[in-house]
């Protein structure tokens, strides 16, 4: 008799915990989903200013051809895309909030310091406005500029969505009880000055 109250509660035991494993799985499996979504949407932001950077070598060099250019404005645009490209974040670094900060924090230098400048200064030399590559080269970035905005945007809306899954009970449950592999991203919080692309005038 003792032995069949035993499997009886053996078998319990079983099923309780495939009711509680099955749940758990998938949750784990959606928690993946997310992160990897997090991910790719990272990766295209990166592409997008990958792309501006590529894209000031030469709009440096087409304003070189105008002779009298202020050489500061130059040097600054220069410096800015040298410390936009040298920091580079791994999928660790988007949970430290210090370090996507510091990449932020170089990238808005591009923006709104040394592409401002350098399309306010352009308006003094009717020869630079007058090159059709130069002005190809600005509405690029323009358009580059928009498509950071909306990748930023769709990145934070991948960390909302895979933050808030994180944060609920079962998703806290199921980290823990795994060793805690997911961590919370950080948000991409450019400041309001760099919500619009810069203005391009001719």
């Amino acid at each position: 008799m003792n032995v069949r109250v035993l499997h009886l509660v053996g078998l319990v035991f079983l099923l309780v915990g495939a009711i509680l494993f099955v749940p758990g799985c998938a949750k784990y499996d959606e928690l993946v989903e997310k992160d990897q979504v997090a991910q790719e949407k990272w990766a295209n932001l990166e592409a997008n200013l990958q792309r501006r950077a590529d894209l000031i070598p030469n709009l440096v060099n087409t304003v070189k051809a105008s002779a009298s250019y202020e050489k500061e404005t130059l040097e600054k645009i220069t410096q800015a895309r040298a410390s936009a490209t040298s920091i580079k974040l791994s999928a660790d670094d988007l949970t430290d909030p210090a370090k996507v900060k510091a990449f932020q924090d170089a990238q808005e230098k591009i923006s709104q310091s040394a592409i401002s400048r350098l399309l306010v200064s352009n308006e003094n030399y009717p020869k630079l406005q007058a090159s059709g590559q130069f002005t190809d080269l600005m509405k690029q970035l323009e358009g580059t500029e928009n498509r950071i905005l909306r990748a930023r945007e769709e990145y934070n809306g991948s960390v909302r969505a895979y933050n808030a899954e994180l944060g609920k009970v079962r998703g806290t449950v199921v980290n823990k009880a795994t060793g805690q592999p997911f961590k919370p991203r950080v948000f991409f919080t450019a400041s309001a000055e760099s919500q619009a692309p810069p203005k391009v005038s001719f």
